[in-house]
């Protein structure tokens, strides 16, 4: 009875349209009423959820990335791309490809690069010969390496998430994960994913003839020169740093993650308010507002979430859930890829943070049993998440685009397919290649990281 309240009380409110983290903590409230249990220890999980210093680093980092949307970084990056790649077939999509990955480790969020590089790339697109459709879908799903990037916040949620699915395994034990081995796992996925989002960028160009001028005949760029390169490079590079000083903060010990975001906001704050002059008070204030506004939702999402674990310990729906997928399989291969079509499916209906705080305890434990780690399962589980941004009805993501772009979200999703084919590679490679995620973390810490 208590499941059913739980599970229909939960889609009812999605259903009529209650925002996420209220539909969690009402579906809660509800199961624990049915239950007869205390309405106080609700609340105590909610508060003790929200209760740890860990956390400051989420309101660092959205507040770093907003510094860094509104102060003009993202121009230089672009000119930075464009010069690099933008001469080839379709160089303007192959620019956009790098740019959007690059800015995704300065601002750590796909919606904020998307924001960035579509607002200065997209309208170039369209200009040059590109159809909006090609710009938009190269620019969002490009963003997504955001979310695998040193400074994203949904690692510091999983970090959480994962904690809260510690218990024993047979002989195994789920411990914390580090957020620094987190950080250093994410940048060959992010790599594999410019990497597929670039040969998807190249061959629709190829197939429709991008660029095209007016009378449909096919634009031909010249290399500026290596020249040109280095200088857009110089330029660029002080934005791209503060990739590099979250990194060395974390593996020299000179800070923990937490203090590292604390860093990147002063850092920022130096390089477009002092060094590059571009941060105007109005900015700041948006930037401040926008960081606030996006850490309250987050803070209230992992509040109810730990109430929805306590709620799912009790029903003990981890252990229902993994022996319905063992039942159906014990190949590991199998059941990997099982629980990757189950993330994407959710990923319709669930934003980023939800998705993270409600699917990783569940899965977590399972994907230990069949030989994954903590840390890959971290990377398994961000991209795919990140992959729901890019589909409706949630698709934050991909409305930001289409938004910008000035085209609507089914003529985009006519043309998805090969940018949508090349996230799902970049997630079967770190499923099923374990040293796309662990070989970097390994070899800078020096013990040996699942």
């Amino acid at each position: 009875m208590a499941l059913t309240v739980l599970c229909l009380g939960f889609i009812f409110f999605i259903i009529v349209g209650v925002p996420v983290a209220f539909s969690i903590g009402l579906a809660c409230l509800l199961t624990y009423m049915v239950e007869g249990l205390p309405l106080s220890t609700a609340f105590q999980m909610m508060i003790s959820g929200m209760n740890a210093f860990s956390f400051l680093a989420i309101p660092f980092f959205i507040f770093s990335g907003e510094l860094m949307l509104h102060g003009g970084v993202a121009d230089k990056i672009v000119n930075f791309a464009r010069t690099l790649v933008g001469h080839w077939k379709g160089g303007l999509g192959m620019a956009n490809v790098v740019a959007c990955t690059l800015f995704g480790g300065v601002s750590g969020s796909p919606v904020a690069d998307t924001s960035a590089m579509g607002g200065v790339m997209i309208p170039i697109m369209k200009r040059e010969g590109y159809s909006a459709d090609y710009a938009v879908n190269v620019t969002t799903h490009a963003s997504l390496s955001g979310a695998l990037m040193p400074t994203s916040h949904n690692m510091i949620i999983y970090a959480f998430a994962a904690q809260t699915a510690a218990g024993m395994i047979g002989d195994q034990v789920i411990k914390g994960v580090s957020i620094g081995d987190l950080m250093f796992a994410g940048l060959v996925p992010v790599f594999w994913i410019m990497t597929c989002c670039l040969s998807a960028a190249y061959y629709q160009a190829v197939k429709c003839g991008f660029p095209k001028r007016a009378d449909g005949t096919s634009m031909v760029s010249v290399f500026p020169g290596w020249m040109a390169v280095t200088r857009s490079l110089v330029a660029a590079l002080p934005g791209l740093a503060i990739i590099a000083i979250i990194l060395v903060c974390v593996m020299e010990g000179i800070a923990t993650a937490t203090e590292a975001a604390a860093i990147a906001v002063t850092y920022s704050l130096f390089l477009t308010g002092v060094l590059y002059r571009t941060l105007s008070w109005q900015n700041l204030l948006k930037a401040l507002a926008k960081a606030g506004k996006t850490t309250g939702v987050i803070l209230l999402l992992i509040g109810v979430s730990n109430m929805l674990r306590w709620q799912m310990a009790w029903l003990e729906i981890p252990e229902a859930m993994s022996e319905a997928l063992l039942s159906a399989t014990h190949t590991p291969w199998l059941m990997l890829l099982y629980i990757n079509i189950i993330q994407v499916f959710l990923g319709i209906f669930l934003d980023m943070a939800a998705h993270i705080l409600i699917t990783a305890p569940l899965f977590l434990p399972l994907a230990i049993q069949m030989g994954v780690g903590p840390v890959q399962f971290g990377m398994m589980l961000l991209l795919n998440c990140a992959l729901g941004l890019v589909h409706p009805p949630v698709g934050t993501v991909q409305f930001v685009g289409c938004a910008i772009g000035e085209v609507s979200i089914g003529q985009v999703m006519k043309t998805v397919w090969p940018y949508y084919l090349a996230i799902w590679t970049a997630i079967q490679l770190v499923t099923y290649v374990p040293s796309f995620s662990t070989w970097l973390p390994t070899l800078i810490t020096g013990h040996v990281v699942l």
